[in-house]
C-alpha cells in the first residue's frame, strides 16, 4: 500500500484535491445527466468540475512558489522554500474555488472548501491536524454552506453535507477513520434525497450536487486511507437504493423525515421560474453584502452567496439580470459577470421528460477581455468567456463554452497568443466530445471581430474556417497600455507610469501621452495601408480620445472607415485593429 499522510497537512490537501478532481472528472457525464434542480440545465458535474479544477490549480501554484523558494534558498523550509503550511495550503484551495466557483452547485462547494479551511488555518494553541480537527472542519463546512443559501432546501447538497458532519462527529479515531465515517452517512443521506425533494422522486434520481459531494468525500477517504471505497457514484447499488427509497415513500405516503414529496417547501422544480442565472465576484464591505442579500432574495432566487474578507461569489437566479449586476455595482465590485439566460431556445431546457434541444450546426467560441466586447461578440452570435486581466481562462472554461455552445461544428478564437495551448488543449477535448472544432490563432480581439465580420454558418466548414482566418490574419494589431515597471523593450527602456504602443505584440512606441502615443501607433500601422480601422475603448481611456482619433484617420487617410466599440475593464486602454 503507498504511504499515505497521517495527518492533515498541506500535502494531504494537495494530494485530496488533485483525487477529488480525478473523481468529478470521471463522474462528470453522469452527474449532468441527473441534474433536475433547482434548474434541469444539465450542468452541475461541469460545474463542480471546473470549480474544483480552479480549487486545485491554487494549490499547485503555491507549492510551485515554495519549490522555487526552496531552490533560491537552498531547499531550507527556514527560508521560505519547501512545501507549504496547512494553511497556506487550504487558504489557496478555499480561494481557488471561491475566484472559479460556478453555477449554484460549485458555489456551495466553495463555501464547504472555505469553512473547512476556517478551522484547519486557524490560529490557535491547538492545531487542528488530526481525526477531532477533521470533525470540526466537516462541521464547519456544512453549517457555513447552510448559511450561504438564502433559502436551504432538504434533500440537496446541503442535507448530504450535514450528514456527513453529523456522521463525522460520532467517529473516534484518526483522520482516515474520520473521512470513511463521513462517507458513509453522506453516501446514505445522498440516497435517501429522493424521499425528501418531489422533483428528484418524479426523475428516479439523487441530488446531483449531492452525489457531487459524495465524490469529493471519497477523495478524502482515499487520501488518508491508500484506498478508494468500492462503491462508484454510478453503480447499480446506488439505483436500487434509490429506487428501494422512492417505492418506501409511495407505500408509506411520506418522505424521509416526515416531508412528503410532494409538498415539499421550496422544493418546486424551477420550470417557468426566473430567466437567467447571474454570477459575478464582488469585491465589497460585509455591511454590503448583508443589504445584497436582502435585495437580490427580492428580485430571484436560488440565491447563494459565499465568501468573506472583502471578496465574494455571487449567483442568484432572476427575470432582471441588468438589476442584479446594478446590485452588485451599489454593494461594491462586481467583475467575472456571468449571465445564462434558461430560455426556450438553451440547453438549459433540456431535462428529464422533455427532449433536448436539437444540436446547431456550426458556433463560435471567442474569448474576449471585457464585458463591453463580450455583448458585442454576444450580438453576432458568439459563445463568449470573460478574461479577466492577469487572470486567464482555464481549459475547462473553454470546454465548459464549447458545450454551451451546443453546436455540432464549432470555430474557436482565443484571441491572446498567450492561449494559444490552452485552446488547443480544448479543442482536443472538445473532438473528444464528438464535436468539430477548428481553432482560428487570433492574437487579439480586433482580429476576432475581422473574423466574426465574414463568419456565415451557411457555407462549408472548411470554406467559412478559411474566410474567417484569412480575415483576422490580413487584421494589424495594437493595444495602448501604461507601464507597470520599468523594463526593456524593443523601443527602448520605459518606465513605470510610461505608456506604452505595442504593435502585433512588441512594444513600438514610448510616450507619455495616451493620445499622442495612440496617433503616433495608429499612424505606423496605417502607414502600410489598411481600409477598416477598429478601436475599442477600455473604462480608463480618455474620453477624447476616440474622437481624436477617428478626425485624423478622416483628415489624413482617404477611404480608410473607422468603426468604435467600447470594450468596458479588457485591460489595455485602447484596442487598435487595421484591416
Amino acid at each position: 500500500m503507498p504511504q499515505v499522510p497521517q495527518t492533515f497537512d498541506a500535502l494531504a490537501v494537495r494530494t485530496w484535491c488533485g483525487l477529488a478532481l480525478e473523481a468529478l472528472g470521471r463522474a462528470r457525464e453522469e452527474i449532468d445527466a441527473i441534474n433536475v434542480y433547482p434548474v434541469a440545465d444539465g450542468d452541475t458535474g461541469t460545474n463542480l468540475y471546473l470549480t474544483l479544477e480552479s480549487a486545485t490549480a491554487a494549490v499547485e501554484a503555491v507549492f510551485a512558489g515554495h519549490e522555487v523558494g526552496g531552490h533560491e534558498a537552498g531547499g531550507r523550509d527556514e527560508a521560505g522554500g519547501g512545501k507549504p503550511t496547512l494553511a497556506d495550503a487550504v487558504r489557496a484551495m478555499a480561494h481557488g474555488a471561491l475566484i472559479g466557483a460556478r453555477g449554484n452547485s460549485g458555489t456551495i462547494l466553495a463555501q464547504l472548501l472555505r469553512g473547512m479551511a476556517q478551522v484547519l488555518a486557524a490560529d490557535s494553541e491547538t492545531a487542528h491536524t488530526d481525526g477531532p480537527g477533521l470533525r470540526l472542519a466537516l462541521r464547519q463546512a456544512a453549517d457555513s454552506a447552510r448559511q450561504a443559501v438564502a433559502h436551504p432546501v432538504e434533500g440537496t447538497v446541503l442535507t448530504v453535507a450535514s450528514a456527513a458532519a453529523d456522521a463525522a462527529n460520532g467517529a473516534e479515531g484518526d483522520c482516515g477513520t474520520v473521512a470513511r465515517a463521513a462517507y458513509e452517512g453522506a453516501r446514505a443521506a445522498l440516497a435517501a434525497t429522493p424521499g425528501q425533494l418531489a422533483v428528484l422522486a418524479r426523475a428516479g434520481v439523487v441530488d446531483a450536487g449531492g452525489r457531487g459531494l459524495v465524490a469529493v468525500l471519497a477523495a478524502l477517504v482515499e487520501t488518508f486511507t491508500g484506498e478508494a471505497p468500492r462503491m462508484r457514484l454510478g453503480s447499480p447499488e446506488v439505483h436500487a437504493r434509490v429506487a428501494a427509497v422512492v417505492t418506501d415513500v409511495d407505500i408509506f405516503g411520506a418522505g424521509i423525515g416526515g416531508v412528503h414529496p410532494d409538498v415539499c417547501e421550496d422544493g418546486a422544480p424551477e420550470e417557468g421560474g426566473p430567466a437567467f442565472e447571474v454570477i459575478y465576484l464582488l469585491e465589497a464591505e460585509d455591511a454590503a453584502v448583508d443589504r445584497l442579500r436582502g435585495r437580490l432574495d427580492r428580485l430571484g432566487n436560488s440565491l447563494v452567496v459565499v465568501g468573506g474578507d472583502g471578496l465574494w461569489n455571487v449567483h442568484v437566479h432572476v427575470d432582471d439580470a441588468g438589476a442584479a449586476v446594478e446590485a452588485g455595482v451599489e454593494a461594491g465590485r462586481p467583475y467575472r459577470i456571468r449571465i445564462t439566460h434558461f430560455g426556450l431556445g438553451d440547453v438549459h431546457t433540456g431535462g428529464p421528460g422533455r427532449p433536448p434541444r436539437e444540436r446547431a450546426q456550426r458556433a463560435v467560441v471567442a474569448v474576449v477581455p471585457g464585458e463591453g466586447l463580450a455583448g458585442l461578440y454576444a450580438e453576432a452570435g458568439a459563445t463568449t468567456v470573460l478574461a479577466r486581466p492577469g487572470e486567464p481562462p482555464a481549459s475547462g472554461e473553454l470546454v465548459e463554452a464549447v458545450r454551451r455552445a451546443h453546436a455540432r461544428e464549432v470555430v474557436l478564437l482565443p484571441n491572446d497568443a498567450e492561449l494559444r495551448h490552452t485552446a488547443a488543449a480544448a479543442a482536443e477535448q472538445a473532438r473528444a466530445d464528438g464535436v468539430r472544432v477548428a481553432l482560428i490563432p487570433t492574437r487579439s480581439a480586433v482580429q476576432g471581430i475581422a473574423a466574426l465580420a465574414v463568419h456565415e454558418p451557411e457555407r462549408r466548414f472548411d470554406e467559412d474556417v478559411v474566410a474567417m482566418t484569412s480575415a483576422a490574419g490580413a487584421t494589424r494589431y495594437a493595444e495602448v497600455a501604461v507601464a507597470e515597471r520599468q523594463s526593456w523593450t524593443m523601443a527602448g527602456i520605459c518606465q513605470a507610469g510610461d505608456v506604452l504602443g505595442l504593435i502585433d505584440g512588441d512594444v513600438a512606441v514610448i510616450g507619455s501621452d495616451i493620445t499622442t502615443t495612440a496617433e503616433s501607433v495608429l499612424d505606423r500601422m496605417l502607414s502600410a495601408g489598411g481600409e477598416m480601422v477598429t478601436l475599442v475603448l477600455g473604462d480608463e481611456a480618455p474620453d477624447a480620445i476616440a474622437a481624436h482619433l477617428e478626425s485624423r484617420v478622416r483628415e489624413s487617410y482617404l477611404a480608410v472607415d473607422t468603426v468604435v466599440y467600447r470594450g468596458g475593464r479588457q485591460g489595455a486602454l485602447l484596442l487598435i485593429g487595421v484591416e
